[in-house]
């Protein structure tokens, strides 16, 4: 089976911008001038949700032009609320992540309600990255 090893490299400079050089394109985090940041880009909470985002329009694209449907397009809102005092450092309740994350994806194909659902199901199911939010995947945090 084929495997594919996705590699982003990035740096933290003045402030809270972060630099990430993805295959030749230049992509910039950062934090609200209200947060002490700069506000020259998304946060990295933003960026997870716009990742996404993505690829549930990216997997509807592939799903589509497999089985030949006319997808004109589609509009997908992620949100989700945490308690950011945890990643203040603050004691919290619950955890520093995301309570739960809900997409909303309006589809514009001519389409049945049912098989806008089942069409969703399908991307969902094929998504790598609401796959990986989904189940535990380790994560190795190590020194360079």
């Amino acid at each position: 089976m084929p495997k594919k090893t996705v590699v982003v490299e990035s740096k933290l400079n003045e402030k809270f911008v972060i630099e990430s050089e993805i295959r030749g394109h230049k992509v910039i985090i950062d934090q609200p001038a209200n947060a002490a940041g700069t506000d020259t880009g998304a946060t990295p909470l933003e960026l997870l949700f716009a990742s996404l985002a993505g690829c549930i329009g990216t997997i509807g694209r592939i799903v589509a032009m497999q089985k030949r449907i006319d997808l004109k397009g589609m509009n997908i809102k992620v949100e989700g609320a945490l308690d950011t005092d945890g990643l203040l450092g603050k004691p919290i309740d619950g955890r520093v992540g995301f309570e739960a994350i809900t997409i909303s994806v309006d589809i514009d194909a001519d389409m049945t309600a049912e098989e806008k659902e089942a069409f969703l199901h399908e991307v969902d199911c094929r998504c790598p990255v609401s796959e990986n939010l989904l189940n535990a995947t380790p994560v190795n945090i190590q020194l360079a």
